[in-house]
């Protein structure tokens, strides 16, 4: 599936399609996490009013790439996702693991939602598209008009 290491800096001038966009997200869903938890909540930004609102967020050296991209794909995650185990993890009260300890339900959603960045990773590449994952963002500012109680 990786047939050869790259992280891509530069993109073809052509559009994904919201199609495109269903099937990755279709693929990248159900990998494992822990309890099933899920925490990640992805962001697909196309429009140049969305990349915008990026700007203040990147690094100098992530801006180019991400404003030029067809698409970016914001993996954040849901600091209350465990209010979804009941359903996603219905063998126990795996719910009260979390709402017990705030610090480990906060370690627990970056953990599981930085694997399923790497799902989406996959998902992408299954399909024939490049990627260029990077942590150059800063997240407080990152989150202004993108998320509420998510983090980015």
């Amino acid at each position: 599936m990786l047939p050869a290491p790259r992280t891509h800096n530069g993109w073809l001038d052509m559009p994904v399609s919201d199609e495109t966009l269903r099937e990755i997200y279709n693929l990248m869903k159900w990998g494992p996490t822990s309890a099933n938890c899920s925490p990640a909540r992805i962001v697909f930004v196309r429009s140049a009013e969305g990349k915008e609102k990026l700007r203040p967020a990147l690094s100098s050296g992530n801006l180019e790439k991400t404003l030029t991209a067809p698409v970016t794909a914001i993996v954040a995650w849901d600091s209350e996702f465990y209010e979804r185990l009941p359903e996603l993890f219905p063998h126990g009260d795996a719910k009260s693991w979390f709402t017990a300890s705030p610090a480990h339900a906060e370690e627990t959603a970056f953990r599981n939602s930085s694997m399923q960045a790497a799902y989406l990773i996959f998902a992408c590449r299954a399909l024939g598209l490049d990627t260029g994952p990077m942590s150059g963002f800063d997240r407080p500012e990152g989150r202004r008009g993108l998320f509420h109680r998510h983090h980015a």
